[in-house]
């Protein structure tokens, strides 16, 4: 069993344009550049939101494929409360090079998805203070009060048998990685 303790740091992405990844993801996700430089044949921009991690995202150039090809399923980021992510809801329905818009209620998170300029999703997110299994994906109207948001959330959490608070869920959880169970 594998004892070392890992905590998700950065994702790496490949980028056909560089300029323009950097200035949408310093607009859009207010990341600050922390350092440039160049391998033979590649460009690096690594970005940051956080004193403590050198980059949350790497850009790298020479992408390859069609805009099409699915090599991202997602990179996710957590906003610090429901009305944080409500403001850059307002904000990022304003930025042109975003696109493709949803907003979702997972029970056990509040979650706006939309694409770069390049098609790669992006997740800003919330957690409840609720567990209910997953997926659990309902409509989410994040121009709603926050207050009335919780109240909803609350509600549909409770109708579903897997219901509990997360932080039980998570010491459960908890429990099962120390024990090394790795399957539910």
């Amino acid at each position: 069993m594998n004892t070392t303790s890992l905590d998700f740091s950065h994702v790496g992405i490949h980028v056909y344009d560089m300029d323009a990844m950097v200035g949408f993801y310093q607009r859009v996700l207010g990341l600050v550049v922390t350092d440039r430089g160049n391998l033979p044949g590649r460009e690096l921009t690594f970005m940051s939101r956080n004193p403590r991690e050198h980059h949350q995202v790497v850009l790298a150039s020479g992408r390859t494929g069609a805009r099409e090809d699915k090599v991202i399923n997602q990179i996710s980021f957590r906003a610090s409360s429901l009305e944080e992510l409500q403001k850059l809801y307002t904000w990022v329905r304003n930025e042109p090079q975003a696109s493709g818009f949803r907003t979702i209620n997972h029970g056990n998170a509040w979650t706006l998805y939309f694409h770069d300029p390049e098609g790669n999703r992006l997740e800003v997110f919330v957690d409840s203070p609720w567990y209910v299994a997953q997926p659990c994906s309902e409509p989410l109207n994040l121009d709603t009060s926050a207050d009335a948001i919780r109240e909803q959330t609350e509600a549909l959490c409770r109708r579903d048998p897997s219901f509990e608070l997360a932080e039980v869920w998570r010491t459960k959880l908890a429990s099962r990685i120390e024990s090394g169970i790795r399957n539910i």
